[in-house]
């Protein structure tokens, strides 16, 4: 089953372009499913063997993440995993029927984005602001040109110097997927990049050939998850009580141009949702 799982990954690699992040999820949740289905543990059913997967096996597979009391999203994302991996088995022959119709996904309320106010906003972008060190400059840059244009936090990481066009106050983002989206930059944000460049990233540089926009201490692309650690140091330093990472600055971001007017199709855009759907959520906040 390892080898059927390796085989899917790779076709969602290749044809669906899906991001690491997606790969490693999908990854994890089958991995589950095969050593549940492989060790034989569903109620003492058969094994898993080739083409044997049964009804049966599903029914105690699920019953296994009930009993694991897992939230309802992260089983509703287990489930999903599983129903799509076995479409792909039935499309190859590797399954007699398609069985994912016999998982059934539990409903997900969805959240609401979670956003801060435009004072909590401000307290967090002061603190970058007041303190005179190299990584303080840098970390006001990346916070003040998120919360700027709403980028996620994988698209921030993932800035190269080419990707700002300073010169047309813009910068281009292209997306797993080879979808392209152009993001506007006002004269403020613009001018702080420029000045991080010049005074700031060419302190931290230790090679000619490093494209990144954002280094770390190293002279290497700072990481997702370094970002994500110093988003919650600041949000402590600067005393907000609710949690704040950087998916709350792009909600941010949202919620703070709906309320002044932005047309949701521009924001849309801006945070390069596939589905107006999910932008109309920021309404509700």
């Amino acid at each position: 089953m390892q080898e059927d799982i390796r085989l899917f990954l790779n076709f969602l690699a290749k044809e669906k372009k899906c991001s690491k992040n997606t790969l490693d999820a999908y990854h994890n949740d089958l991995s589950q499913l095969a050593d549940y289905i492989t060790g034989a543990k569903a109620n003492d059913l058969p094994g898993y063997d080739g083409g044997e997967l049964s009804e049966e096996h599903l029914a105690s597979y699920m019953l296994n993440l009930r009993e694991k009391s897992y939230t309802v999203s992260t089983m509703a994302r287990k489930i999903a995993a599983a129903r799509t991996f076995l479409k792909f088995m039935a499309g190859r022959g590797k399954v007699n029927a398609d069985l994912a119709p016999m998982l059934a996904a539990p409903k997900v309320n969805k959240a609401l984005p979670q956003a801060l106010s435009v004072p909590e906003i401000q307290r967090l972008l002061a603190e970058t602001a007041r303190i005179p060190t190299l990584d303080a400059k840098r970390d006001q840059a990346m916070l003040e040109l998120l919360y700027a244009t709403g980028l996620l936090a994988s698209e921030l990481m993932s800035l190269n110097v080419d990707n700002m066009d300073l010169g047309q106050s813009c910068l281009t983002i292209t997306n797993p997927q080879g979808r392209s989206r152009k993001i506007p930059l006002d004269k403020r944000i613009k001018e702080m990049i420029q000045e991080y460049i010049a005074s700031v990233r060419i302190n931290l540089l230790t090679s000619d050939k490093e494209k990144a926009l954002f280094l770390n201490q190293r002279g290497e692309r700072l990481t997702r998850q370094g970002f994500w650690q110093l988003v919650q140091g600041y949000a402590v330093m600067a005393g907000l009580t609710v949690k704040v990472t950087p998916r709350t600055i792009r909600h941010s971001y949202a919620v703070h141009k709906l309320h002044n007017g932005a047309d949701i199709h521009s924001i849309q855009e801006m945070l390069g949702h596939a589905h107006i759907s999910t932008t109309k959520a920021y309404k509700q906040v």
